[in-house]
């Protein structure tokens, strides 16, 4: 076996040892005898020239990655030998050298440390590693210089090297905050290798100050009636510690009364005094809060001050209406003067700003009379109508003398009551009515209205039929019409023949429901209007049914001589009872004509041999309405040679027939200025 010494981290070809000559034997005999070199690790480290029999490095040698922390690293070799077979171990001790500083896990460490941590505790910091051995690896530590750490080096058993810091001096927090210190570790190379890690070390901070006020009492000064939410004072306390211990929570002490704490509040992050309640310079003149200030840390520390808060007096009163007598209803015939409400005033304010002034709207017709001091009685001023006004808000206004003014506003609805002072009015004075005669029974002819402007019961109306003045005794318009009592419709019972009745007139009398009831009459005109339903009838000639009328005419006759005149009169009226007259059959149409409007039979030639002796007219009369009616007449004319008898007879005929036409006349005429009126 043959060893060999060298140090690790040696460069490719490097020369560690001469295996012919340690071996004791010729380099061509090495050659000759096909050295070899077997390693037992992985890697071949390293390599055999048999020309020279020299070993030389072939790779990178790392003895940290080879032996770790071991003292000691050993390489072992095989050298095969042929011709004989020969092997030779050959051990390579791997030397360390300083090829790494000591090294920490990182570069910096935080350190958090109550600042009443007790002298002399200990607080170890991570160590530092160093793969080296022996004298190379790490041997000490060095700390920053400061004011209140040491370091103390911990050694094990197996060598390794642990830092403590040492507290040697008290922490304040509110001295400083906040400690840096700087840890180098060296190891024994040469030259020596070092690292450094930085170390924060925060001081925790420890409730040992207390809040602190900047000023011992406050003061303020406020109006009364103040809103809600004003601001009286903000208190200022301080703490120099930190965090809950530095956190400051205001309060008002348990000293002060329950009625002082539902006045004042406050704020307990920002210390502000607010109004929560009501501010009576009456009830009280000067508040004293006590408050206290406490810090979040355990135990807690408090400090106390107190706030002097002086109230100043302002007309803060409104006056007070309180109704010691009132009635929400009157009635609307209530005379002047008549009492409505009986009002007490009072103020709690004194001098003159607990003097108080009534007054009411002088558009109402109300006024305010006093009676004596803090009393008023509310009167009608002027009479009342419901009708135009029915109801009342009457504002009592009461005001104070102070400066500014207070007051306050009292409504008293008033409601009045309805008097039967209104009588029913009809919507026309009268009314006109045209009927149409032969009208359906139950018919509305018109309907009557009225309107009274009281209220409930004397507003409720009845309509009535009353006979009017001046009529004729026999037309009861209550025997052909009736009157809905409620609506006013006027119906009719029978219907109208306007050749018996052409005009009717009558009252309908409308009372209201009061007590007593006032009533009122409007005048009704109804016109019937003509219907056509009256057929022409004869008067001459006159003849019975089915039979004819013969009249003897001379055969000398001289056309257009009057062989005799058909009259008709028609009960109807206006173009109802205009007849016309139509010759409609005839033994000889040519022989003879009618007149058109008066009925004239007349001969419109002379006779011939030829014509007959016996000639049958048929004559219709008709009306002008729509539809027309009619009437047909039959005339037998005879041609015949009579004496002079039969001759006058025809002209006494002839002259019966010719006093006719004046009666139609007067008749025609009569109907007409009827239908006109």
């Amino acid at each position: 076996q043959i060893r060999y010494s060298i140090p690790e981290e040696l460069t490719r070809g490097a020369f560690v040892g001469n295996i012919a000559k340690d071996l004791g034997t010729d380099v061509a005999k090495l050659a000759a005898a096909n050295l070899q070199v077997l390693s037992d690790s992985d890697s071949q480290y390293f390599s055999v020239n048999v020309n020279t029999g020299v070993i030389m490095v072939s790779e990178r040698i790392d003895r940290e990655q080879l032996c770790g922390q071991n003292p000691r690293c050993f390489l072992h070799l095989k050298l095969a030998i042929e011709n004989p077979v020969e092997f030779y171990r050959i051990e390579v001790e791997i030397l360390d050298i300083n090829d790494n500083p000591p090294e920490f896990p990182s570069d910096e460490v935080s350190l958090r440390i109550y600042e009443l941590a007790s002298l002399g505790a200990r607080f170890p910091i991570q160590p530092a590693q160093d793969p080296d051995v022996g004298t190379n690896t790490l041997q000490t530590y060095h700390l920053s210089a400061n004011d209140n750490f040491n370091l103390n080096v911990k050694a094990r058993t197996d060598g390794g090297k642990f830092p403590e810091l040492v507290l040697e001096r008290a922490l304040d927090r509110e001295f400083r905050a906040f400690h840096y210190l700087v840890l180098t570790a060296e190891d024994g190379g040469s030259p020596p290798q070092s690292s450094k890690i930085r170390i924060t070390i925060q001081v925790l901070d420890a409730n040992d100050n207390h809040p602190v006020f900047d000023r011992p009492s406050y003061g303020a000064r406020l109006v009364e009636n103040s809103p809600l939410g004003t601001l009286v004072v903000k208190l200022n306390a301080t703490d120099v510690d930190e965090g809950p211990n530095g956190d400051i929570r205001y309060s008002l002490s348990s000293h002060n009364s329950a009625a002082l704490r539902q006045i004042f509040a406050i704020d307990e992050q920002t210390g502000e005094i607010r109004v929560q309640g009501n501010l009576d310079f009456e009830e009280a003149t000067v508040y004293e809060i006590e408050v206290e200030a406490k810090d979040m840390g355990s135990p807690t520390m408090e400090e106390h001050c107190s706030v002097v808060v002086e109230i100043t007096d302002v007309n803060d009163n409104a006056p007070e209406v309180i109704l010691t007598s009132f009635s929400s209803t009157l009635s609307e015939d209530a005379l002047p003067g008549t009492v409505v409400a009986v009002i007490h005033v009072r103020d709690k304010d004194s001098g003159e700003q607990g003097k108080v002034l009534c007054h009411v709207s002088p558009d109402l017709p109300f006024q305010l009379r006093k009676d004596y001091e803090h009393q008023y009685s509310l009167l009608t001023s002027t009479r009342l109508d419901r009708e135009h006004v029915a109801y009342y808000n009457v504002t009592v206004s009461a005001s104070d003398l102070g400066h500014p003014p207070l007051s306050r506003h009292t409504i008293l609805p008033i409601t009045l009551i309805d008097v039967n002072d209104n009588a029913p009015q009809f919507e026309q004075a009268s009314y006109e009515v045209l009927v149409a005669e032969n009208n359906p029974v139950g018919s509305v002819l018109v309907t009557v209205s009225a309107a009274d402007p009281d209220s409930e019961q004397n507003s409720r109306l009845s309509y009535s039929i009353l006979r009017a003045g001046g009529t004729d005794p026999g037309l009861d318009p209550t025997r052909y019409l009736s009157i809905h009592p409620t609506n006013g419709q006027v119906t009719a019972k029978f219907p109208f023949d306007y050749e018996q009745t052409t005009y009717l007139q009558f009252h309908v009398e409308v009372s209201d429901g009061g007590s007593p009831a006032l009533r009122n009459r409007t005048l009704v005109h109804v016109f019937v209007v003509d219907q056509n339903d009256n057929a022409p009838r004869v008067h001459f000639p006159r003849a019975g049914e089915d039979s004819a009328t013969q009249f003897r005419i001379s055969p000398s006759i001289v056309p257009p001589a009057l062989i005799t005149k058909v009259v008709a009169i028609d009960a109807d009226s206006g173009r109802n009872a205009w007849l016309s007259y139509h010759l409609v059959e005839a033994t000889d149409l040519g022989l003879f004509s009618v007149s058109l409007r008066s009925g004239e039979v007349r001969i419109t030639r002379a006779l011939q041999e030829t014509d007959a002796s016996a000639h049958e007219l048929l004559v219709v009369v008709r009306d002008a309405g729509e539809p027309p009616l009619s009437t047909a007449v039959t005339l037998v004319v005879l041609v015949e040679e009579k004496g002079p008898e039969a001759l006058q007879g025809s002209e006494a005929r002839a002259a019966d027939a010719g006093g006719l036409p004046a009666i139609t006349l007067y008749l025609i005429v009569s109907l007409v200025l009827i239908s006109t009126v």
